[in-house]
């Protein structure tokens, strides 16, 4: 596969490509079936799973799926209560307050606990090319933690903050229960036929650099270090981690994603040669016209410098209302270059 030949640094013709939130609004199809469907439906109706997850695949021919999931999905059977709600988001109306509230979450039995899922990887691993890639993934402690303790996330961290000093006892109890849930979690994916994983920490650049160094970096380190069993490459993505990428090298996975501020030449000295990247095209360059596209995408690539061991991607998650036209001109752009 040649997405997994970049993940681990090995030569391939042109740079592999997907995309973060590939599955989704953006796309005609996705729509229809959300028409007839609710979202925690598609997530636990393995057939319906597998139809959103091949559709960009489909229509787009790029080198790796993602399974269609929400990386809040675990936390129902650790006992949150979660609904999504039309224009909110994801909602937890029994927020963490107290170390009590930590203490009653249980751990889950994801072969029972999460039956659907499994069944929506083998019946994506049995569909999906043998030569393209089936991605699993899981929400980091630190954002996680942010849903569990917000029970809503706004545009603003800061009464995360203000509990991870007034509580911490309870946030480092929460962070550390997230972890230890974290890793059968993937055992889970990876038996169903997943690839490869990625790590998602969308909140975690919130977080100064010595508060990151000093909570999140062991934890993160303890999930790659007892994960390599499974011998499948990790991603891991910490959007808004630019002053993070100094350590972000020693955490143990094969490929750091890369948001839409971190230049990819710079973050490649920083890393150190040993690490693969992933990204970073900012997912509103998609808007442009398509030869700004083809234009912005041709920079992104050359910036690597021919390097083995760049997958090409968005800098975050692409728009829900991206023209699918700035889609195409990505993907062609891509699979069209060659080293």
């Amino acid at each position: 596969m040649i997405f997994i030949d970049a993940c681990y640094r090995r030569k391939t013709l042109r740079p592999p490509i997907w995309f973060m939130r590939q599955a989704g609004r953006y796309l005609p199809e996705f729509r229809e079936i959300r028409a007839k469907h609710g979202f925690i439906d598609v997530c636990n109706t393995p057939e319906v799973c597998l139809e959103v997850t091949m559709q960009p695949i489909r229509r787009f021919d790029m080198d790796a799926a993602i399974i269609f999931s929400d990386i809040l999905m675990p936390l129902v059977p650790m006992g949150f209560e979660l609904t999504y709600e039309k224009g909110e988001g994801p909602v937890i109306h029994n927020p963490i307050r107290t170390m009590d509230d930590v203490a009653r979450l249980r751990m889950p039995e994801f072969p029972q606990d999460m039956t659907q899922l499994g069944r929506a990887l083998q019946l994506v691993r049995g569909e999906l090319d043998s030569e393209k890639a089936l991605i699993g993934f899981a929400g980091a402690p630190f954002t996680l933690a942010c849903y569990a303790i917000a029970g809503q996330v706004g545009k603003s961290m800061d009464d995360i903050r203000h509990f991870m000093f007034a509580k911490p006892d309870v946030f480092e109890a929460l962070i550390e229960k997230f972890t230890d849930m974290i890793i059968p979690y993937f055992e889970h994916q990876v038996k169903n036929g997943a690839d490869a994983l990625q790590l998602f920490d969308s909140w975690g650049g919130v977080l100064s650099a010595f508060d990151y160094q000093r909570l999140m970096l062991p934890l993160i380190s303890r999930i790659m270090r007892e994960t390599r069993h499974l011998n499948v490459p990790r991603i891991f993505f910490v959007k808004g981690g630019a002053h993070l990428r100094w350590f972000l090298g020693t955490v143990g996975a094969e490929v750091i994603g890369l948001d839409w501020t971190m230049p990819i030449a710079h973050s490649r000295r920083l890393l150190g040669d040993q690490i693969a990247v992933q990204g970073n095209l900012d997912p509103a360059v998609l808007y442009a016209e398509p030869g700004y596209i083809r234009r912005r995408t041709r920079a992104m690539l050359e910036a690597n410098g021919d390097r083995p061991g760049h997958i090409a991607n968005l800098g975050h998650g692409i728009h829900k209302d991206t023209p699918v036209s700035g889609v195409e001109v990505f993907v062609e752009s891509v699979l069209n270059y060659r080293y």
